[in-house]
């Protein structure tokens, strides 16, 4: 089974006091969403977490996930993937990362993605994109490339590993934009409750 490692140690910092992760989308707090959504696709879920005590451990306590604690999470998104990465078995092929402020992807997305790894094999990363081909998330990376997260610092988020995968990155476009809508600031959450609440045309 292919392991989901959801990224949600962040500080929220440009939300303005407010915790992204923690705000309900239908009744759901964002975080526990996408932690459910990935237990539709893998039994092996592992989410990268502040460290502890924060509220965010009590969104997911009673679903079957490991908290995986990142004690340097200040640092940026590179402390959460080397957390991540260094968990993984020496069995594990493949893993999937999935941001935690994905307000639109769903479990078909991730099972699509998934699939992608089969049908284009050549490649090590299989990376979301936008319908016209822009890049985004989530993605699928290969072992090869387990090393290279392992020794990530600070906040890149792994760019120039995927700058450096050239030809062995394969795109695959999701619907709308999705792949590359997060929600970063109050603004941004802002404008997709209204996109959401604009009637059908």
């Amino acid at each position: 089974m292919m392991p989901v490692l959801i990224l949600a140690a962040g500080a929220s910092s440009r939300m303005r006091g407010r915790d992204k992760l923690r705000i309900a989308i239908n009744g759901v707090p964002l975080l526990r969403r996408q932690a459910k959504m990935a237990l539709h696709v893998s039994t092996d879920v592992r989410i990268a977490l502040p460290p502890r005590p924060h509220p965010r451990y009590d969104l997911v306590q009673d679903l079957a996930v490991d908290c995986i604690e990142v004690t340097d999470a200040a640092e940026g998104m590179g402390a959460s993937l080397r957390a991540l990465f260094a968990t993984l078995e020496s069995d594990v092929s493949a893993a999937l990362i999935l941001l935690g402020d994905l307000p639109d992807v769903d479990a078909d997305d991730l099972r699509n993605l998934m699939t992608a790894m089969h049908t284009h094999p050549n490649a090590l990363i299989w990376r979301c994109a936008t319908p016209s081909g822009k890049a985004g998330h989530p993605m699928v990376v290969a072992r090869d490339v387990f090393d290279d997260f392992k020794a990530l610092s600070g906040d890149s988020g792994g760019q120039a590993i995927l700058k450096a995968a050239g030809n062995a990155l394969h795109l695959v476009p999701l619907k709308d934009e999705r792949a590359r809508r997060d929600l970063d600031t109050p603004e941004d959450w802002a404008a997709w409750e209204a996109a959401r609440k604009k009637p059908l045309t």
